[in-house]
């Protein structure tokens, strides 16, 4: 359907409707909770025809009756069932030189782009109205249902039920014939090319009670994009299991996988969990881009102050750095990144990770296995008599693993790895805790860096503004944050990039300060938000608070040391990033709350 900010330009510019009805039918449309134009049309106001000549009017565009068009089941296809009803558009005709798409909105580019590089033609773009391609794309269930029944028939198994008893050999010979079949190869392919495309980390697929749902994590958020047939669900699944390498016919245990896809524009690798739920089994995959370029730590987002003291520890010879933060942080992109800058001819580098998630060249990387019980541990202790010169290993899980990763660091090596805490000072402790001793610690830690990922603004559609009084305090009360304190080091880094300073930071509230946000727009799906970028906070060990490690003490009075030595904490580095138009307030608290 088109926006609310969309409809209300049409009706404006087009004069069907006057101000006055337009405010008033938007406060009635916002009461229901309802968009503005399924509002309108519903209450008869006004009819689909009209509202959507006018779209095509206002974007210099021809309007198509698709009732009048008899549309062939090969172009038709080419836009694939599950992108055709998400995002309300239907191809009607093709020549040698163009494919005729009808469609609501022609401002969504992204879908636009998505079938020109699917079809390899360039589209012509026509309007039609949401019953009008509601009522053709009938035609997909219509050819779906035939071909169904032919799978039905000649495997004498209904789709839409997971298969039950018989012999083993004939149940997956079955579920294979299910995977193979045409439809079922269309909208699985079109599902992971659409989540590439979109940028997605994650695919979830859902078994529901009637339907199939489908889910993608992009820039770490869920998103529901599509609603498939419950008579797919076992197609489906057979499809993903066969690109695994899985077993067809087991439905009562987890299986993992993984498969790649590469073509001259990406190479993708696909990392499959199948897990049995109450309706089926649910498939996520994960999404690792092999093509992508590697970052450097300023794309990353470290800031000035934290970057020096990262570059200063990558280029001592032996210790240990390590990478903290929850799943999902990106503390594996930033163990690779430095590994790629600690990356010539003249070191040898090993890792030992779970699993590789990207191919490094000149590296030795290994991937420990569970069932063969090649753990980290043993991983670690193998890569020692490899003469290696710098060590990573993917995450310090126990003890064992700690006190082979400490001794390689005493020892002239350099050891990268990540741990699972929620800041740099809680890292120490928790090394304590695991059974390493303090001396140890306090010897062998170089740095530890704290990360979390935040969304960042879209700059196409970005906006300034100001916090009001009642929202600051609002935020004290949520989140208990020192505002007096926040204030004088924002207003700091604002007055110190100025050559006269307007204000000083003591006679300065946050209310001042600017800000900003995302309005939404076609570029960014209407969020506000494209990419995503790190917080941090870096803890470099220095010699008071090695002593304080030594001595035992509590992650407070490290946080108090490290503060007093000037580090910024991961909420102090949000906030200026939000001052600087990269993130925003709302996005960062929401990082933090979690």
């Amino acid at each position: 359907m088109l926006s609310d900010k969309k409809t209300k330009e049409i009706l404006e510019k087009n004069n069907l409707l006057e101000p006055e009805q337009i405010k008033e039918f938007s406060q009635k449309a916002e009461k229901k909770n309802q968009q503005l134009d399924v509002f309108l049309i519903a209450g008869n106001v006004i009819t689909e025809d009209i509202l959507y000549n006018a779209v095509a009017t206002s974007h210099d565009l021809p309007f198509v009756n698709l009732k009048d068009k008899a549309i062939n089941q090969d172009v038709l296809f080419l836009i694939p069932e599950p992108i055709a009803s998400t995002y309300h558009i239907i191809a009607f005709e093709k020549t040698d030189k163009e494919l005729s798409v009808a469609m609501i909105d022609p401002d969504d580019v992204q879908t636009i782009e998505f079938i020109k590089r699917k079809v390899n033609l360039p589209v012509k773009i026509y309007i039609s109205t949401p019953g009008a391609i509601k009522d053709a794309a009938k035609a997909y269930h219509k050819s779906l249902e035939t071909e169904l029944k032919s799978i039905n028939k000649k495997t004498n198994v209904r789709v839409s039920a997971v298969v039950k008893g018989g012999e083993k050999g004939k149940k997956q010979s079955q579920l294979q014939d299910l995977a193979q079949d045409v439809p079922v190869i269309r909208v699985v392919d079109t599902l992971l090319e659409y989540a590439i495309f979109e940028g997605a980390s994650d695919i979830h697929i859902e078994p529901a009670e009637k339907s199939v749902i489908v889910r993608f994590r992009i820039d770490g958020i869920l998103r529901e994009v599509m609603n498939l047939p419950k008579k797919l669900q076992d197609g489906i699944l057979a499809r993903i299991k066969i690109l695994s390498n899985l077993k067809l016919d087991e439905h009562r245990l987890p299986q993992d996988g993984r498969f790649k896809i590469e073509t001259k524009e990406y190479k993708i690798s696909f990392r499959v969990s199948i897990l049995p739920v109450f309706d089926g089994e649910k498939a996520v995959m994960r999404l690792l881009d092999e093509g992508k370029k590697i970052l450097d730590l300023e794309e990353l987002g470290l800031n000035s102050q934290s970057l020096k003291i990262v570059k200063q520890n990558l280029a001592k010879p032996h210790g240990m750095i390590l990478v903290t933060g929850p799943t999902g942080s990106g503390k594996t992109t930033t163990l690779y990144t430095m590994v790629n800058l600690l990356n010539t001819t003249k070191v040898n580098i090993a890792t030992v990770e779970d699993p590789i998630e990207y191919r490094m060249s000149k590296i030795n990387q290994s991937q420990v296995n569970p069932k063969i019980e090649f753990t980290f541990a043993k991983g670690l202790r193998a890569l020692l008599r490899q003469d290696p010169d710098i060590i990573m290993v993917g995450e310090i899980r126990d003890k064992e693993t700690a006190s082979i990763a400490i001794n390689a660091a005493m020892t002239g090596h350099l050891v990268l790895s990540t741990l699972h805490t929620n800041d740099a000072p809680t890292t120490l402790p928790r090394l304590l805790d695991m059974g390493i001793e303090p001396f140890l610690v306090s010897s062998t830690v170089n740095m530890i860096l704290a990360q979390r990922l935040v969304r960042k603004l879209c700059q196409q559609c970005i906006s300034s503004y100001n916090l009001t009084a009642q929202e600051v305090e609002q935020m004290n009360k949520d989140h208990g944050i020192n505002i007096e304190n926040l204030t004088k080091m924002l207003s700091k880094a604002e007055t110190s990039k100025e050559k006269t300073p307007k204000a000083s930071a003591q006679n300065r509230d946050l209310s001042s300060i600017l800000f900003f946000k995302g309005k939404g727009c076609n570029k960014c799906g209407n969020l506000g938000y494209k990419g995503r970028i790190g917080i941090y906070e870096v803890l470099d060990m220095t010699e008071e608070i090695k002593h304080l490690v030594a001595s035992r003490a509590t992650a407070d009075d490290i946080l108090a040391k490290a503060r007093e030595n000037g580090m910024l904490s991961m909420l102090e580095d949000g906030f200026l990033k939000a001052k600087s138009g990269i993130t925003s307030i709302e996005e960062l608290l929401r990082v933090i709350k979690e």
